[in-house]
């Protein structure tokens, strides 16, 4: 196992760990600012009023990005697991 693999393995980790949570945080990122947008016009300040539809979006986006997220971290591991014999020596 070389410096260069194990770095190329943390950066291939970090950047899926990325890809893989970049759907939630966007759908949470654009209903909070719907909501923020909505509340200044308003003038309705009502705390539960962000979190509650934050949480909802996040959670949709959970389900819809789900399969997609399971194939990419399935095979992440299957290449992880794959190169497991290489490693040895």
């Amino acid at each position: 196992m070389t410096p260069q693999y194990v770095l190329s393995l943390g950066r291939e980790a970090i950047t899926l760990t990325l890809l893989v949570s970049a759907p939630m945080l966007i759908f949470g990122l654009v209903v909070g600012l719907l909501i923020s947008i909505l509340q200044a016009v308003t003038q309705i300040h009502e705390m539960t009023l962000t979190f509650i539809p934050k949480i909802v979006a996040v959670a949709l986006a959970l389900l819809l990005f789900l399969p997609w997220i399971i194939n990419i971290m399935v095979d992440f591991t299957t290449r992880l697991f794959g190169t497991i014999p290489t490693l040895v020596g």
